[in-house]
């Protein structure tokens, strides 16, 4: 099988949006992050625009702040996204709730982090947990989302091109469990893209979707470029 590369990336408006999803068709995901809206109604609307636009949509946290795991559930339920980023703790229950409307089809990720140690991670991503900085080992925390269903395994911060013995090592626990979907997240951009998913591919997963954000934005439109999208499709992996 191909190996699918999805890139998820921000857009400034629905206009933005629409170009990206006409340059990259179902290669990328729009990202909308909770924590940027005042109201889980304020949120959903704008979910709501981009999916009448047929614009693919993964519902975010903003920055990965613990804090907006609730909202992030809240939203998903209203909206049915494509795609939802979930720190850990949340991840099954955010799960628990698509499943009970119907929505299999909505991806649901839950966030781990790197510890500096290759082969060890925090999964202590909650809004309470994160005060506690305990290591557990990478095939735990794998088998422990495969335990509850859930298909990707996001990874932060990876501080770009820094971590890749810590990716490798999160990928292959990951793919041993069962779990082939896996995003890279912090620090990407169009240069080093290329070797942070090859990584993630060489170590047996059959789906990456990094994120790439700021780094594709054009600081003065606030729009994400068109030109660095086309850059990123022309990628090719082994």
């Amino acid at each position: 099988m191909e190996p699918k590369v999805i890139f998820n990336v921000l857009a400034k408006d629905v206009e933005n949006a629409k170009e990206i999803v006409e340059a990259a068709g179902d290669r990328v995901l729009l990202g909308v992050m909770v924590k940027n809206f005042p109201t889980i109604e304020a949120a959903s609307e704008i979910v709501e625009l981009y999916k009448e636009n047929k614009i693919p949509v993964s519902v975010g946290l903003g920055a990965g702040d613990p804090a907006m795991w609730n909202k992030v559930a809240d939203v998903s339920a209203k909206t049915l996204p494509d795609h939802i980023n979930q720190v850990f703790p949340a991840a099954g229950y955010t799960l628990g709730r698509m499943e009970q409307l119907e929505a299999s089809n909505t991806l649901v990720n839950a966030l781990i982090e790197p510890s500096g140690t290759p082969g060890e991670v925090y999964i202590s991503t909650g809004p309470n947990s994160s005060d506690f900085k305990e290591k557990i080992s990478c095939e735990m925390a794998a088998n422990m989302l495969a335990e509850i269903g859930v298909d990707s395994v996001k990874f932060y911060p990876i501080s770009g091109d820094k971590r890749l013995d810590e990716v490798a090592a999160m990928v292959k626990a990951a793919v041993n469990a069962g779990i082939k979907i896996f995003e890279p997240t912090g620090g990407i951009d169009v240069e080093n893209v290329h070797q942070i998913v090859q990584t993630c591919l060489e170590n047996g997963a059959e789906t990456v979707i990094p994120h790439l954000y700021t780094s594709l934005v054009d600081k003065e439109t606030g729009k994400t470029e068109i030109e660095k999208i086309q850059q990123l499709l022309q990628l090719e992996w082994n």
